[in-house]
């Protein structure tokens, strides 16, 4: 029950149809991501991974991917397996690509 990321690009924004197309997919088959965002929930830390949701959706606009960007550090620091460090890695790179362009998005997807 895994919490997927993905990158999105937005497509025709402004002509009031907006459409999503995948660009890059971080898939969580193994829990990793809920595991991570469960050992730093609630500390005050992350307000934006706090709301990740197993079976919500939780989206992360260009502009916000530096506030993302300083949760994934807490992420890290608790990360204790290579699959982890490995999956926050990733996340990183996702959040790094979304960051300069607002056409981008972030979405945490669960099941």
């Amino acid at each position: 029950m895994g919490v997927d990321v993905v990158l999105y690009r937005v497509v025709g924004a402004g002509s009031g149809r907006r459409r999503l197309v995948p660009a890059e997919v971080l898939p969580d088959p193994d829990d990793v991501l809920l595991d991570l965002v469960e050992r730093v929930r609630g500390t005050g830390r992350t307000p934006m991974l706090d709301r990740v949701d197993p079976v919500g959706q939780l989206v992360v606009p260009a502009d916000q991917a530096a506030q993302l960007l300083a949760e994934l550090r807490c992420l890290a620091e608790v990360a204790r397996t290579t699959p982890e460090v490995t999956h926050v890695r990733r996340l990183d790179l996702l959040a790094r690509h979304c960051r300069p362009d607002r056409e981008m998005e972030i979405r945490f997807e669960g099941d």
